[in-house]
């Protein structure tokens, strides 16, 4: 079974768009979420990669993104509310420790804690749509003339690690039908057999490598996979997605303070920024049908 954040092929128009102009057009909603702090804006984000993932069909890549995201916004909220320790609107009185002191929970510090945990959500979501889109081939052709061992590094991490994960969940799978009378696979020995499966697989792709004639370097002509006439679209929408957030940060729109009280901008501009970036998002995708890339 493949693993959703692995790369496929897909029919869609992001699929077969350059890879320059998927980064772009990817890359800049991620920009606009570290950007921002105001939660309208962000949900504006994340509202733009949900259509853009949609329409590229990697609903399953978002879904991947969506638990870790649950995940990680349980851990940061918890956390931020504990080791931050200000605001005015106190929730809970805690306790006193003999190093950090009295700690206390405000409402302040959580609602910092779900803009940080809504902020990585959004990106985690981006990087998976790119993940699964975006041929890493492409992209090693992208950056071989400016950083050719680098540009292989970072192609072959994007392969091997949705291999790592698909070996992590095999391996999950058979310890589990073993049957009832078995010994329980802790997770230090699923661990070790990860690691020793990934060194194993990490020698051979080095001996592959050197047997197709990568230590001389890389080739001088590559075969260029047929680009879809619609690039543009994308590299125009990551380029007003980017120009609108950037724009709209330098002029003052969607505020956020959490301290000492919460204050929100939710002026007109600030839901007018939210709203337009999913309909940039989805703008790349309209008068293109079928198989039409």
């Amino acid at each position: 079974m493949r693993p959703a954040l692995a790369y496929s092929p897909r029919p869609g128009p992001l699929g077969r768009a350059s890879a320059l102009a998927a980064a772009a057009y990817l890359g800049s909603l991620a920009v606009v979420a570290f950007a921002f702090s105001n939660p309208i804006v962000l949900a504006g984000a994340g509202a733009a990669v949900a259509v853009a993932g949609l329409a590229a069909r990697a609903g399953g890549a978002l879904a991947a993104a969506a638990r870790w995201g649950a995940s990680l916004s349980v851990l940061i909220v918890a956390v931020n509310g504990v080791a931050s320790q200000r605001g005015d609107t106190i929730l809970l009185r805690g306790w006193d420790l003999p190093l950090a002191g009295r700690i206390d929970i405000s409402a302040e510090a959580l609602a910092e804690g779900g803009v940080l945990a809504l902020r990585i959500a959004v990106v985690i979501a981006a990087f998976a749509v790119y993940t699964a889109c975006v041929d890493p081939d492409r992209v090693l052709r992208l950056l071989r003339p400016l950083a050719r061992h680098s540009a292989l590094t970072a192609t072959l991490i994007t392969r091997l690690v949705p291999l790592a994960a698909a070996d992590h969940a095999r391996l999950r799978e058979s310890s589990a039908l073993r049957g009832p009378g078995a010994a329980p696979v802790g997770r230090a020995a699923l661990g070790r057999r990860l690691v020793a499966g990934s060194l194993d697989r990490a020698v051979d792709v080095a001996a592959a490598l050197e047997l197709r004639g990568y230590a001389r370097g890389a080739p001088g002509r590559a075969s260029e996979a047929r680009r879809s006439r619609h690039s543009w679209r994308f590299g125009a929408a990551g380029a007003a997605i980017g120009a609108l957030g950037v724009g709209g940060r330098i002029a003052g729109v969607g505020g956020f303070e959490a301290y000492p009280t919460l204050a929100v901008d939710a002026e007109p501009a600030t839901l007018v920024l939210a709203a337009a970036l999913p309909v940039l998002a989805a703008l790349p995708y309209l008068g293109i049908r079928g198989r039409d890339g």
